[in-house]
């Protein structure tokens, strides 16, 4: 539980039957565990725990030099993915998106979480496999997903006070293994066709999976790591997007004459690859939705030797959390932390703040490989739908933010969406 002492501190800990737990919030000793030039932090095993019947022993979860050959490995899959050869297959999908949500009942609000899951999955199927994600596979990937968040709250909880699971392990794996059977046979099938016919398939991350080799030994990856590699990039990759345009979407829904200015910015023709370029107030607000929800809330690293932090000692073993919701909305770095404002990243009084106490992404070696994929993802699917909806928030009370694997709603974001003609304006409240 956080209490408004929780925004101020500079460190905190809880004292657990079977574990401390720090909470590191000063930027300087954040920057020591994010950066970690000692090995000294690495991600705890109950981040890895939490998270291994999804992805497995993949780069997102694996640490020391297990993690930097897998690294090596990975990263020409997204060089490959270059920003802009990929952006007609994200334009193509985002286009795919807003005409089934023309073909919905707009008389009514429409949950954005299922929206923005399948539209971020349907990006991320693309550009992993170059095929489409429809419909049904998306919606039983997020019934699924949100299944396996329901799972891991609870559990996380048991682990963290010692006590016993009670089977939940084995439902972790079940649930996780039907996000796994929406793509497994996909992967099986080009992973044999490149191992006995040499036809690696279209030029994607799949094909960039299968052709890379270990940095020393030169050998490949094998099936099961192809599919953690796959899991890793799909479902980090889809969740957290589909986390922070969700509630992008909820901020712009309450601000009309912010969706007028973004509207005026990107004009009415479609979205370009050189629109993203110049669109500093669409590219800002997406920043400030990140600032103020964090997919990721927390990230937590283990202590590997005796540690002492403003006078506090740490034992091997503790978790050492560093928390992107407490420290972007933390007075003493932000002004009005809990107010959304974009124009605060054009503020030269807070470049400083931009720079240092914002971490959505992370920081360090281990930053976020995907922060430019998901930049680019969010300001071309809040664009497009702005440019073919007027939105707003209907009566009743605000979406809840809670942390699971990722931040999501309590009961859900409900959207209003007005089909608009070209150069049709938002009413603008008192």
């Amino acid at each position: 539980m956080l209490f408004e002492k929780s925004y101020t501190m500079k460190m905190g800990d809880v004292r657990l039957p079977k574990l401390d737990f720090f909470i590191v919030n000063e930027l300087g000793l954040v920057n020591e565990i994010m950066y970690d030039r000692k090995g000294t932090y690495p991600k705890h095993k109950f981040l890895r725990q939490m998270l291994d019947p999804l992805i497995g022993n993949s780069v997102f979860s694996a640490i020391g030099k297990d993690w930097d050959e897998q690294r090596k490995m990975v990263h020409p899959a997204f060089a490959a993915a270059g920003l802009k050869r990929i952006f007609p297959v994200m334009k193509q999908a985002v286009d795919d998106l807003v005409t089934h949500m023309r073909g919905l009942d707009l008389s009514k609000p429409a949950m954005v979480e299922p929206l923005m899951t399948h539209v971020a999955a349907d990006i991320i199927y693309r550009t992993i496999f170059s095929q489409e994600l429809d419909k049904e596979g998306s919606r039983r990937i997020y019934d699924a997903f949100a299944a396996y968040q329901k799972l891991v709250q609870p559990g996380s909880v048991m682990v963290l006070y010692g006590f016993p699971l009670f089977g939940m392990r084995r439902k972790a794996y079940s649930t996780a293994g039907r996000i796994h059977a929406e793509f497994r046979p996909i992967v099986e099938k080009r992973f044999y066709a490149y191992h006995e016919k040499g036809d690696a398939g279209p030029p994607d991350i799949l094909r960039s999976l299968l052709e890379a080799r270990h940095p020393e030994t030169g050998e490949p990856f094998d099936l099961q790591q192809i599919i953690n590699q796959v899991s890793t990039v799909f479902l980090a990759g889809h969740e957290t997007a589909a986390s922070a345009m969700a509630w992008g979407l909820y901020l712009l829904s309450e601000c009309p004459d912010l969706q007028e200015a973004i509207r005026t910015e990107i004009g009415e023709e479609p979205m370009s690859f050189e629109t993203l370029k110049t669109a500093d107030t669409l590219r800002d607000t997406f920043r400030e939705t990140l600032r103020l929800y964090p997919p990721l809330s927390f990230f937590l690293r283990e202590i590997t030797e005796p540690t002492v932090m403003r006078k506090k000692q740490m034992k091997p073993g503790s978790i050492v959390a560093v928390s992107p919701w407490l420290i972007q909305r933390n007075v003493n770095n932000f002004p009005c932390p809990h107010a959304f404002q974009p124009e605060r990243f054009a503020d030269p009084e807070q470049a400083q703040a931009c720079r240092h106490a914002y971490l959505p992404f992370g920081k360090g070696p281990r930053m976020c490989i995907g922060a430019g994929f998901a930049n680019q993802e969010a300001m071309l699917v809040l664009g497009t739908i702005l440019q073919n909806f007027i939105l707003s928030y209907p009566e009743g009370p605000k979406p809840e933010p809670i942390n699971r694997v990722t931040l999501r709603s309590a009961k859900g974001i409900p959207i209003i969406f007005a089909p608009r003609q070209e150069g049709e304006s938002a009413p603008v409240g008192d």
